[in-house]
């Protein structure tokens, strides 16, 4: 056998042949068309790279953070898991049967994944940014023929880059670079950030070319930290931070009740009860000004909204967020929630420094984990307590009725750990993503009036000035629609999004091989006129439609993603915001506090406001 059949026979047994990073060597697709015929040999000389440098990485013991952690007090799961097995058998005992029995609960818990060791991903990140051995790389003395390498991408360099992050504050202004890197680079170009290589697009045809070219189960980029956590707590990953199949699984069950617009639509009624509070609690703050109208910092109150309303259709329950006395387990949640948002920059940091570092720099990594401890404390109580309901309901033989959590309970589809999991999960994704928006929304139509009285009109011309809207009520005002779309493609949410390459592409005339991280840079093409005429200004009729066959879908602004792997809360997101805006305008003039001049974005892990945002809630006469 010659040297490069051996070095192929030893990566076979090393890795195995399904290993994500061993290549179908000889054979690659090229936009579907077209085969690749890379070289072999170089291709095996990057795979022991990454062999070697996983094996080094392999940690004979636990340092010292994670032993601590992984002695931590896991929270007391087993008296839920009793009562869970419990329900399981009163309801086989008492159904009729229909084909095989349910396996036991125990059974039917996943092992969570552990993290990918990030050596690994450090040498596949060199083999790939060199484009050893692929079709298309540069020659010696001649022209590239074909897609060019991602040796060929410009990008900034790696210092260059840490200096940004680390000494400029890279990591509040993500949204800015995103726009400073496409001026200087283009629209694609390729960047170190420690450990992680990734190639960054900033053009609206590229992100759909990348987004269309999904499969089944689409993978975001680097949730390793979440995935360690799970696995050292023995958690199961939930709908966010679930890959593959157990991903794939988890959608299916959920897309089923909250997916679609008439899915939520039942929702109308709980979201207005949330919606009263708020506008009560309006009331109060306003008696308490000075002025008698201006409300500070109005995201405190925003996000107090979103938490209750998201509550209220995951855990069926109220938890007294906007009441003059909050309870106090609500109270932790907040605190744990802040400090996950508060340790964004840490965590980034955490990402980038190695994990043998952790001994020495243990801050980072501890307090990541006791944020998510208090979210998944707090969700469990939640939980629980619903699961009791139910029990209490069977014990007595009446008829169990409910919403999303009862009927994930009753269908038996997840397990309790992935229930948990989800509940964490979807509350964590549908709080902030909510109050920010609404606060961009609010601090937007206080400093266009003419647009807010044009959206008032509209409101009262076609629902009435004190009609309680419901979700049917929805599109008889487009403009409401129209005035969310503009304030996310302004402040998006996200101001970027991950994906991680499932086949080789090419994309912008480079090739850009299977695994590798893509970063789609939504804020940058949000902002481009190309995509959006007078794109910096505030125009929401740009998303009305002129008939009804016109669509106005455009790439260059996709806040709730596309494809399989989008926003699975989208409706619930867009029920609670269409809702209150409405509401708001029916009984507030909503005018700029004198305290509040322009409040930039920053980036704290989502985009926030920059500054606190002060605004006048005047009586409508």
């Amino acid at each position: 056998m010659g040297r490069a059949g051996k070095r192929s026979a030893w990566l076979s047994c090393s890795l195995g042949t399904d290993h994500p990073l061993f290549p179908a060597l000889g054979e690659g697709v090229l936009n579907g068309r077209c085969k690749l015929m890379p070289r072999r040999y170089e291709f095996e000389e990057a795979l022991l790279v990454h062999v070697k440098a996983e094996q080094r990485a392999t940690p004979k013991g636990s340092s010292s953070p994670d032993r601590k952690l992984a002695a931590a007090h896991r929270p007391g799961r087993a008296a839920a898991m009793a009562l869970w097995a419990r329900i399981l058998s009163t309801r086989a005992a008492s159904a009729p049967r229909r084909g095989r029995s349910p396996a036991p609960a125990a059974q039917q818990q996943p092992r969570p994944q552990g993290a990918r060791p990030p050596a690994g991903a450090r040498a596949r990140a060199r083999a790939e940014d060199k484009g050893a051995g692929r079709a298309g790389a540069p020659r010696a003395g001649g022209r590239a023929q074909g897609p060019r390498s991602l040796a060929a991408m410009p990008g900034p360099r790696t210092l260059a880059n840490l200096v940004e992050f680390f000494w400029k504050d890279g990591f509040g202004r993500i949204h800015e670079i995103q726009q400073k890197h496409t001026r200087e680079y283009g629209k694609i170009f390729k960047s170190h950030f420690g450990p992680q290589f990734v190639v960054s697009i900033a053009d609206r045809d590229m992100v759909a070319q990348v987004l269309r070219a999904e499969g089944a189960t689409p993978q975001r980029a680097n949730m390793e930290s979440w995935q360690e956590y799970r696995h050292l707590r023995g958690r199961s990953t939930g709908l966010i931070s679930a890959e593959g199949e157990q991903w794939l699984k988890m959608r299916r069950v959920l897309r089923q009740r909250i997916l679609k617009p008439r899915d939520v639509a039942i929702f109308s009624g709980e979201i207005n009860q949330v919606i009263a509070d708020l506008i009560k609690r309006i009331y109060i703050l306003k008696s308490q000004a000075e002025d008698g109208e201006t409300v500070t910092n109005v995201n405190e109150l925003f996000f107090k909204y979103s938490m209750e309303g998201v509550a209220t259709i995951l855990y069926e329950s109220r938890l007294g967020c906007l009441e003059n006395s909050v309870p106090q387990p609500t109270v932790d949640y907040i605190e744990a929630l802040g400090l996950m948002f508060s340790m964004f920059k840490t965590s980034m940091y955490a990402g980038a420094i190695p994990r043998w570092l952790r001994p020495l720099i243990p801050k980072p990594w501890l307090e990541f984990c006791r944020s998510w401890d208090g979210l998944f404390k707090f969700s469990q109580i939640h939980v629980d307590n619903k699961l009791k309901d139910i029990q209490c309901h069977m014990d007595r033989g009446e008829r169990v009725r409910g919403g999303l959590l009862t009927c994930l309970f009753l269908s038996q589809e997840l397990t309790l750990e992935e229930i948990y999991a989800n509940m964490t999960e979807m509350l964590l994704a549908g709080v902030d993503t909510t109050s920010f928006t609404l606060s961009w929304a609010v601090y937007l139509l206080a400093r266009h009036p003419q647009v807010q009285q044009t959206l008032y009109q509209e409101i009262v011309k076609n629902l009435g000035e004190r009609h309680i809207p419901t979700a049917a009520d929805v599109p008889k005002v487009p403009l409401v629609r129209a005035l969310l779309k503009e304030t996310l493609r302004l402040f998006p949410v996200l101001p970027g999004n991950g994906r991680v390459t499932q086949e080789d592409l090419v994309v912008g005339g480079y090739l850009i091989p299977k695994g590798t991280q893509l970063a789609l840079c939504h804020y940058a093409t949000s902002y481009e006129d190309e995509n959006f005429p007078r794109a910096k200004e505030f125009w929401p009729e740009r998303w009305l439609r002129k008939g009804s066959l016109d669509r106005v879908d455009n790439f260059g602004s996709i806040p709730f993603g596309y494809g399989v792997r989008s926003c699975i809360g989208r409706r619930i997101a867009e029920l609670e915001i269409h809702l209150v805006i409405i509401q708001l305008l029916q009984h507030f003039e909503i005018k700029p506090s004198s305290w509040t001049k322009a409040v930039p974005a920053k980036t704290h892990g989502l985009l926030t406001p920059g500054g606190p945002i002060h605004v006048r809630f005047v009586n409508r006469k």
